[in-house]
């Protein structure tokens, strides 16, 4: 085993978004682990589920693929009793499926903004409602947030909003499944290098650019090895990266300090830009 698993290793893990990103990168390490996955995606992902095929350890492993939106409560639900059929019930179950739309307020429409709600928040509460009547006592339920549920940066409204939510949802679950004998654990990431960010990146307003330079990126593979080292340890906040921790403590010991830095690092931008 690569990691010191605090309880015994998960033998079958779901996880949302498990196609590509962080989530696959999940699934590739607890396949490694010798873990059956279910992978829970908008599409299908065969291609994903033969590459995770490819790690098992053993023969008895099972790898499967399900169609399924987060924001759906009723059809994840349905996916996830699926998937329990056919692997068992989950130990291990990560929502990793998130959308981001990164613009200053006044250019963001409603529409825009309620979509990353309902698919960040909403999907959140959807999984967990999913998978809680297949916890069994002794497994575990994680959430991927981000540093943006700790820490605000500059044209994610609607994105910030969605993973302080989450990270308030976590932490209210994790008091209530405590005392039934679960684990819960949120993920604060900063920005991690998958396609979804090499995309933004392109149209990334300045500002945000600069915020985000000021805590780092971290590529899939270390970040998310961190991460599973924590999951694994059942630590309730993670967040992975020196300077992702740096800017939470700073955040949460002196926020007028984090409002100071954050505030001159926009004006600098704006001057540098000549941004009105």
């Amino acid at each position: 085993m690569s990691f010191a698993w605090k309880k015994s290793a998960p033998k079958v893990a779901f996880i949302t978004g498990g196609s590509s990103g962080i989530g696959f990168e999940f699934a590739r390490l607890l396949a490694k682990e010798g873990c059956s996955v279910a992978i829970f995606n908008r599409r299908l992902a065969p291609a994903a589920v033969d590459e995770l095929a490819k790690l098992a350890l053993t023969e008895q492993q099972q790898f499967k693929s399900y169609a399924a939106d987060v924001a759906d409560a009723e059809s994840l639900s349905a996916a996830v009793v699926a998937a329990v059929a056919a692997l068992g019930q989950p130990d291990l179950a990560i929502n990793s499926a998130g959308i981001t739309v990164s613009k200053p307020f006044e250019a963001l429409s409603a529409t825009e903004f309620s979509q990353v709600i309902k698919v960040n928040l909403i999907g959140s509460r959807n999984f967990a409602d999913a998978v809680l009547p297949h916890l069994a006592q002794g497994s575990h339920l994680v959430f991927v947030a981000s540093i943006a549920g700790l820490v605000s940066n500059y044209a994610y409204a609607a994105y910030c909003a969605s993973k302080f939510a989450t990270v308030g949802l976590a932490s209210v679950l994790r008091l209530e499944l405590k005392l039934k004998g679960i684990d819960v654990s949120v993920c604060c990431p900063a920005e991690i290098d998958t396609p979804l960010v090499v995309e933004e990146r392109k149209t990334l307003h300045p500002i945000s650019a600069a915020l985000k330079d000021f805590v780092g990126t971290m590529g899939v593979e270390p970040a998310c090895d961190s991460m599973m080292k924590q999951i694994a340890r059942r630590k309730f906040e993670i967040i992975p990266g020196v300077m992702a921790r740096l800017s939470a403590a700073l955040n949460r010991h002196f926020p007028a300090l984090t409002r100071w830095i954050s505030d001159l690092i926009a004006h600098r931008v704006m001057k540098r830009y000549n941004l009105k």
